[in-house]
């Protein structure tokens, strides 16, 4: 009997992998068969991911629901599709497009018609990424004009900040004792102390 598994991979923690984990059992893979990274689809050095390639054997079936959720980097896809379907001799379904499924036509034209179809959707893949980058680098860029800052709000100053920051600034303190005193590492106090000192 033919041992399937599943992969599943969402580029972060905050997003959610209900759909692919229906997609999976709805096609009756048990859970421990089932092998998930939240991690970025750029390269496949994926902690569940190289699990999941010491554990399939020949004659294995691998059922992933898109192309995209086994990686972003078009040459790294046709490199591990070769890899698991030339090498460990793992047949691979992608549920969201039949065309791709190993098992079947596994004559020459079959064969043909899958690396074209995975050529294809493999690009589509890199280039949505590629997409997704410039539109986050350009969303940034834009929100940065507007004013938006990113990262954590800096904390507040302690209340003696502004008197120990002014003695430091004569001399009268040394950086350490300054930082110290405010409870405040040595380069965050002196961060803050010259950016308070600038004209606002």
């Amino acid at each position: 009997m033919t041992q399937t598994y599943g992969y599943i991979r969402v580029s972060s923690t905050d997003q959610n992998e209900d759909r692919q984990l229906m997609a999976m059992r709805e096609y009756s893979i048990t859970e421990d068969r089932i092998y998930m990274d939240k991690l970025s689809g750029k390269n496949f050095q994926r902690p569940q991911y190289r699990a999941l390639l010491r554990r399939l054997r020949p004659g294995a079936l691998l059922c992933i629901t898109s192309i995209d959720r086994l990686g972003r980097n078009y040459e790294e896809i046709q490199k591990q599709w070769r890899l698991l379907t030339k090498k460990k001799k793992v047949d691979i379904l992608v549920l969201d497009m039949p065309l791709l499924d190993t098992r079947r036509d596994k004559d020459l034209l079959g064969t043909f018609i899958a690396d074209l179809v995975l050529q294809v959707l493999s690009f589509v893949a890199q280039n949505e990424r590629e997409n997704i980058r410039k539109r986050q680098a350009e969303g940034i860029a834009a929100a940065k004009k507007k004013g938006i800052r990113f990262g954590r709000p800096p904390r507040p100053l302690p209340a003696k900040f502004q008197e120990i920051s002014r003695l430091w600034s004569e001399g009268k303190i040394t950086l350490a004792d300054a930082a110290k005193t405010c409870g405040m590492a040595t380069s965050s106090f002196r961060y803050r102390a010259v950016r308070e000192q600038k004209p606002h």
